[in-house]
């Protein structure tokens, strides 16, 4: 019983450190002042970067999937946003959505094909600062055989030392729609929605 009585003890004391934790602790490691980002060449750190899908299914729901295992790298001057040089690929055979058969689906020739497009990939053309923490990224996004045209909205999230690893890190959210139709990726068009949404939680580590 003792020991219990230790242990309940023990798990008390911690919810009440929890209990009395600033709320803003969790993110007291990074800042969202864009002068604190580091210049330099940054590789994009693949475990926490992933690139949300969302589109219409027949009109009824808007549904939604990601993929993930990214590689590439990002050309950062805060001081001179303009220079900014960003290069990604992403496995799509990484695609992942609630409903396994769909996952199996979606990898095959009907859809992104990919044993025989194996990687997306996105390269910058011209970055425009739209405001503080803000930029347009335009660039080429290849898909399926096909490059066309892209411009994703970025804003930064956080820069700062990762406390686990000590990495200096950034990171963005970026956003964008495409029509997937124009990637010849046309099955179920129009039934299941043309217009896909993009969401893009991107991390990157800064080289030695």
């Amino acid at each position: 019983m003792t020991k219990n009585l230790v242990s309940r003890a023990a798990i008390a004391a911690v919810l009440a450190l929890l209990s009395t934790a600033s709320p803003s602790s969790a993110q007291s490691v990074s800042t969202t002042d864009p002068k604190a980002v580091k210049p330099g060449i940054y590789k994009v750190e693949p475990y926490h970067t992933q690139i949300g899908f969302t589109l219409s299914h027949f009109g009824f729901s808007d549904f939604s999937g990601f993929f993930s295992g990214a590689s590439g790298t990002l050309e950062l001057n805060p001081a001179n946003l303009s220079t900014a040089k960003l290069q990604v690929s992403v496995p799509v055979g990484s695609v992942l959505t609630t409903v396994s058969k769909l996952d199996d689906e979606l990898k095959g020739n009907q859809w992104f094909d990919a044993a025989q497009y194996a990687n997306a990939t996105f390269t910058s053309t011209k970055v425009t600062a739209t405001g503080a923490d803000t930029a347009d990224i335009a660039g080429n996004l290849t898909l399926h055989g096909v490059t066309k045209p892209v411009t994703l909205k970025a804003r930064l999230v956080g820069s700062g030392t990762n406390p686990l690893d000590k990495s200096v890190t950034v990171g963005f959210e970026a956003t964008g729609t495409l029509k997937r139709s124009d990637f010849e990726v046309k099955q179920y068009v129009p039934l299941v929605g043309d217009d896909v949404r993009l969401t893009i939680s991107g991390a990157f580590v800064l080289q030695p």
